[in-house]
């Protein structure tokens, strides 16, 4: 790849219009995989402040002054929260190879308007002041007001958590499967989760073992949600160990609610439905269905059958996000879909109690919005304005309000409603600075040396577990410290072994690959059907729209 060497020195002197500059046209180069010798930074934006970074020390030993205090997930490589500018930035070590690749996908599934991190950059190049050789860096945008699963389950959940944070991500990979991406190592360590009223929503962080297909087989499929299965079992069984997971939670039956939930969606979106040429209502009644789960129907695919006397239907183009997006048209609020319908009701609810029901919708919208969202939101005290989205705080403000409306057995103010909301509620959010201590010192204890053999890392993953059990021992109230020593070796033991639990032996690729016979009288040219090729597969992602890469900005220095 063509790049441009600007001297540190230089950069800062440069006319801060060529700065801005988002996009520079490059051509490949045949030894871009070859660690560049200087420092190279490909971007989807411009950001000068990224130059003023400590690329030339591991990024462990970054200042703290840089860092953001936000829980982080377990994690294989050397992951923190980094302050550039007014924003931040999620950055992870890893190999060049790895880091270019992830890179590349998360910006293909992005352009597909799926649910995951945003990519930035990705750094190369890095040294050290003395000239030894530094990892890669994978830069994303942190996803405001998300938290991993261990954050949430430090926080005083309803017992039903485990199996909401599974519903969401059985949405996930329901849209991931449908868009032809196959993941290879589905966890809920590999997701980030935002509250969406009282549900929650998934966004895939983690796509290192991932490839992305025109359409994936039975096969690749069943492969994704069998591993997920068996990964979410092992995670909820840490957190039991750790004293954070409801003593009533089957870990076992939280996933396997993840298959059930997975084919129950992936059937409502797919399956064909067959009736009677008089009976056409029944694909208004099909769309109506899809929507009520949060999905809009662009294009549907009718056929006969040979006798003429059936009629074959199935969506063809399903995008998620029905109520969300209606909400976005009417008031500009961009928020998930759940707190969309919820904000949407609300709003009904205000058009027929002010009698506007003739009125054009936009026009009411307008003034809910003047005379209701905002004036609720504005309420939200300074310290909580980082933890909770504002449609997440006004859904909640409304449940509470109607909670204290039936207690007292009239109507509640909302100015009332908010206050006692803020006093009574409001505090769980914030998450204790030693539980804050705890979850980031396990993700720092789950990082895997890539250059660690086999056996050596099989070792240090069992000497934890047994460091973890020595300690419970020890400490007779020790269900709590030790606990989470438990729970975090046994994820390292997980994770570890083998590098990456998404790759697999040759004989799970295999598996993966097998074919299951799909519906025949709706299969693409290809028969819905492809090999699962090696997730590191060189090349395996040209398939895309190569221009994809003009949009990227290539700095350098020397």
């Amino acid at each position: 790849m063509t790049s441009v060497n600007i001297n540190r020195a230089t950069a800062s002197s440069l006319d801060p219009r060529a700065m801005k500059a988002t996009s520079i046209k490059t051509t490949a180069d045949p030894s871009s995989e070859r660690e560049p010798a200087a420092l190279h930074i490909t971007a989807t934006s411009s950001n000068p402040r990224m130059f003023t970074l400590p690329w030339e020390r591991p990024l462990a030993t970054w200042p703290r002054d840089l860092l953001a205090n936000l829980p982080r997930g377990i994690s294989r490589h050397v992951v923190r929260f980094v302050h550039v500018g007014d924003d931040v930035y999620a950055m992870k070590e890893i190999t060049q190879r790895v880091a270019e690749r992830e890179y590349e996908l998360l910006r293909k599934l992005q352009k597909l308007e799926l649910p995951t991190v945003n990519p930035i950059a990705v750094v190369t190049g890095r040294h050290t002041r003395e000239g030894e050789p530094l990892e890669a860096m994978l830069v994303t945008q942190h996803l405001k007001f998300s938290l991993p699963y261990r954050a949430l389950f430090a926080r005083n959940l309803r017992p039903d958590t485990a199996e909401r944070l599974i519903d969401a991500l059985a949405v996930l990979l329901v849209r991931l499967h449908l868009a032809g991406f196959y993941w290879g190592d589905v966890s809920l360590s590999n997701v980030l989760f935002l509250r969406d009223a009282d549900a929650f929503s998934a966004f895939l962080v983690d796509a290192e073992t991932g490839d992305l297909h025109a359409s994936l087989t039975d096969g690749q499929r069943e492969y994704d949600i069998d591993l997920a299965r068996t990964n979410i079992i092992g995670e909820l069984m840490d957190l039991d160990s750790g004293n954070l997971l409801a003593g009533e939670v089957d870990e076992v039956g939280v996933g396997n609610r993840l298959v059930d939930r997975y084919h129950s969606l992936w059937s409502a979106l797919t399956d064909v439905d067959s009736f009677d040429p008089d009976e056409m209502w029944k694909i208004e009644r099909r769309v109506n269905r899809l929507n009520d789960l949060g999905f809009d129907v662009d294009e549907l695919e009718m056929k006969t059958e040979e006798d003429g006397n059936r009629v074959l239907v199935r969506p063809r183009v399903v995008d998620a996000g029905y109520a969300s997006r209606k909400l976005l048209r009417l008031t500009g609020l961009d928020v998930q879909e759940n707190q969309a319908r919820r904000l949407l009701n609300d709003l009904d609810a205000y058009r027929a109690s002010t009698w506007r029901q003739g009125e054009d919708l936009e026009i009411v919208a307008t003034d809910w919005m003047r005379e209701v969202f905002e004036p609720t939101v504005r309420m939200i005290p300074p310290e909580y304005r980082s933890q909770i989205e504002p449609a997440q705080f006004f859904h909640e403000v409304l449940t509470h309000r109607w909670l204290m409306a039936e207690k007292a057995g009239h109507d509640v103010p909302m100015a009332e409603a908010v206050q006692s909301y803020i006093s009574e509620s409001l505090p769980e959010y914030r998450l204790d600075s030693e539980d804050m201590k705890t979850i980031n010192e396990e993700a720092d204890a789950g990082v895997v040396d890539d250059e660690m053999s086999w056996q050596d890392a099989h070792a240090q993953a069992g000497q934890s577990k047994q460091t973890a059990r020595n300690q419970i021992d020890k400490d007779a109230n020790g269900h709590e410290e030790g606990g989470h020593d438990a729970a975090n070796s046994g994820t390292a033991d997980q994770t570890s072994v083998g590098g990456q639990t998404g790759a697999g032996t040759q004989k799970d690729r295999d598996r993966a690959g097998e074919e299951v016979p799909s519906q025949p009288a709706f299969e693409d040219e290809n028969g819905g059907r492809g090999s699962l090729r090696s997730v590191y597969a060189p090349g395996s992602l040209d398939a895309a729209a190569d221009e994809d890469d003009q949009d990227d900005a290539v700095w350098a220095s020397s």
